[in-house]
């Protein structure tokens, strides 16, 4: 019989997006040593971590000078997502940035960052077992129905799993879920995360779009 049909377009809607990044060697070393000496002071006195235990620094490590480098080069890779998502100079903060250190065994629950415009993590130490990080589809409404699929793509798929490194950038919608699975190494993993928010939001874009009457 033949088709009634010609082949389908496939036309997308609504893609979500991940950058993805590298910072070169000699960034990325004045980079690991300010964020490894920041972590020492803030564990100073406190017991080694357990297996499975994650732990988190105060989220205002951005504000101490030995993570400028880390913040400076945050901000200019948060310019090229801006230039990807075609939206026109604007200012951004950084509105915190923490620490994590991740035991043998521990996982970080699935989640998102609110009150943000886009949040990101950098990679100072992952190996085999401890180098993932699984981005969850944002729309509910696709899970009341999923049938047994042949095989995984884009289109029928509900997480992501995106592979990282040493010396890793990502940055992605603050409201995209993610989520970390066990760490299955013997050593802990040790990343950045961070969020920024448009500067002075309120004064310069919460106005409605259709303006004043």
């Amino acid at each position: 019989m033949s088709s009634t049909t010609g082949n389908p377009e496939v036309i997308r809607l609504f893609p979500s997006y991940v950058s993805k990044m590298r910072v070169t060697d000699p960034v990325r070393d004045v980079i690991d040593r300010g964020v490894l000496a920041a972590i020492g002071e803030l564990r100073v006195g406190r017991p080694d971590l357990v297996e499975g235990e994650v732990w988190q620094s105060p989220p205002s490590l951005h504000k101490l000078p030995a993570i400028l480098p880390l913040v400076t080069c945050v901000s200019e890779a948060a310019d090229r997502v801006l230039d990807f998502l075609n939206i026109g100079p604007r200012a951004l903060s950084m509105t915190g940035c923490w620490a994590n250190v991740a035991a043998p065994r521990a996982a970080v629950k699935m989640h998102a960052h609110p009150n943000n415009f886009l949040s990101g993590v950098y990679y100072l130490k992952v190996q085999p077992g401890a180098d993932t990080i699984n981005f969850h589809d944002p729309r509910p409404q696709t899970g009341i129905i999923r049938p047994p699929v042949i095989e995984l793509t884009a289109y029928n798929t509900d997480q992501v799993i995106v592979t990282v490194e040493n010396g890793g950038l990502l940055i992605f919608p603050a409201w995209l879920l993610h989520s970390v699975d066990e760490n299955r190494s013997d050593r802990p993993r040790i990343s950045v995360s961070f969020n920024l928010m448009f500067t002075a939001y309120a004064e310069t874009m919460g106005a409605p779009l259709w303006g004043e009457p």
